[in-house]
């Protein structure tokens, strides 16, 4: 269990992060090696047999235009945690740095498991009944549906390997719950995953997001990044108008003193921080995207996430998953008839 840690990725670097690699440090014994990789000047850690600082020149910053970042700076800290994992080094890399750019480098860096066509960006949601897998949430803008549907296949094995759903309900992220609506992907991904054997339970449309009627959710990147964007300032927009509505009576004031305990458990379920970073499914490694204004809760719960995907051995469970897909869908091609040459 080893785990490259970009040490200087995210709105907070280095302090949030080295502080949060301690702590998972402390909290997990399962890791063997963890790697804090950035500028060693600026990262400040007691010496333990269980960490090593690697040196790292550059840094590539939130602003950074993705692709260009990824070709000129080579030695920035996100590329040389990137280097461990494609080395072998290291088995998984956790950033809270650019989004765009992690994204790139690992794909470019590490390539897509077997099988896989376009890796994706997988994101826990959580429902007032369940916590649901959304995938894509930033890494594929223009998908086929033939991705689509090997989100399906990853997302499902995300539900039910880390999060202990048995038979991870999946949805299709559209206008309306009918099977006829949506745009072609969506109509097309469907009509596939019919053929896959997950367990399909329809369209879901934002009405019923958070209605527990799915555990895996699939969509494409632009979509699936506006719900996520639009569910995290929801929630924050609920959390301000809550105070503000208290803060108005005494009354108000004493009875949420009295319900104190509810509070801090609404705010700890739906706190990001809680549940980690996004992860990216399909390539040939763990990569684990933190939130670029993370805590050190958040990095170290980061950290776990990418211990829990390690120790499950999740991308060999995807290569078989998906080879089982193919096979699946080879069976169900009706042959096609030959075509006899003319003169």
């Amino acid at each position: 269990m080893r785990i490259a840690v970009d040490a200087m990725g995210g709105d907070f670097a280095p302090q949030n992060i080295v502080a949060g690699a301690i702590d998972a440090l402390r909290s997990y014994s399962k890791i063997q090696k963890l790697f804090l990789v950035g500028d060693t000047a600026r990262i400040q850690v007691a010496p333990n047999p269980r960490l090593q600082v690697v040196h790292a020149s550059e840094v590539i910053e939130m602003d950074d235009p993705p692709v260009q970042s990824v070709r000129r700076k080579k030695d920035s800290s996100m590329a040389r945690a990137i280097d461990l994992v494609k080395q072998g080094e290291a088995d998984a890399i956790v950033s809270a740095g650019n989004t765009g750019a992690l994204l790139t480098a690992s794909h470019l860096k590490l390539r897509t498991l077997e099988g896989v066509d376009r890796p994706g960006l997988a994101c826990l949601i959580p429902a007032p009944d369940n916590v649901f897998v959304l995938m894509d949430a930033g890494a594929n803008l223009e998908p086929h549906p033939s991705n689509l549907v090997q989100y399906g296949i990853m997302g499902s094995r995300y539900s039910q390997q880390i999060l202990g759903y048995k038979n991870p309900r999946v949805a299709v992220f559209s206008i309306g719950t009918e099977e006829m609506k949506g745009n072609e992907l969506t109509l097309e991904a469907y009509r596939l995953l019919k053929q896959t054997g997950l367990n399909l339970v329809g369209n879901i449309d934002g009405h019923d997001l958070f209605a527990n009627r799915a555990d895996v959710i699939i969509t494409d990147a632009f979509v699936g990044n506006a719900v996520l964007k639009a569910a995290e300032s929801t929630a924050r927009l609920v959390g301000r108008w809550l105070k503000d509505e208290i803060k108005k009576s005494p009354v108000r004031m004493l009875g949420a003193l009295l319900a104190d305990g509810a509070f801090k458990a609404l705010k700890e379920k739906a706190d990001p921080d809680t549940y980690g970073g996004a992860v990216l499914l399909g390539i040939n490694g763990i990569c684990v995207k933190a939130h670029g204004a993370s805590s050190p809760k958040a990095i170290k719960n980061s950290i776990r996430v990418a211990t829990e995907f390690v120790e499950g051995h999740f991308n060999e469970h995807i290569v078989d998953d998906i080879k089982r897909l193919n096979d699946k869908l080879q069976q169900n091609t009706p042959p096609q008839p030959a075509v006899e040459a003319t003169n």
